[in-house]
């Protein structure tokens, strides 16, 4: 397959009050596809990291990770649902959660990038809740189906 131009846009908010309220109720993820349960323990272990679980009625429904950087700056680094559970609200909720833990851990500033390749609602949503872009880059991704055996 021929590389996808891909544009990737950070986003950011400096100041829990920037949080525009909301009701507490198959993308193109491949970087972590081929992560061993090792690696992905690791990733786990290392100081700021955290992970959290959505789920709905006990059943798993989404994610996000959080890392804390050297400057008191926290990334949602991802944040996901699974198909099932798309289009019932829930990622405006998923959203606030992974903001609200982030500035209650005590960060300086809470930020995010999305690109082409994630939900078409993903950019929307970090906007209707009051992220601001920052940054935006091109680069080219070589798309391949994972390997699943």
């Amino acid at each position: 397959m021929p590389p996808v131009d891909v544009l990737r846009t950070y986003l950011e908010l400096t100041s829990p009050t920037q949080l525009v309220a909301c009701e507490r109720r198959g993308h193109g993820w491949l970087d972590r596809l081929a992560w061993s349960d090792e690696q992905l323990r690791q990733r786990l272990a290392q100081p700021g990291v955290s992970l959290h679980l959505l789920t709905v009625a006990a059943a798993p429904a989404g994610y996000f990770e959080l890392e804390r950087h050297a400057d008191d700056s926290a990334e949602i680094a991802y944040m996901g649902l699974l198909a099932e559970f798309r289009g019932r609200g829930l990622g405006a909720f998923l959203l606030c959660e992974a903001v609200r833990e982030a500035w209650g851990r005590g960060a300086s500033r809470v930020w995010l990038h999305t690109c082409t390749l994630d939900s078409p609602g993903a950019l929307p949503n970090y906007l209707a809740r009051g992220f601001r872009p920052f940054k935006e880059e091109h680069y080219l991704a070589q798309m391949q189906a994972p390997s699943l055996g």
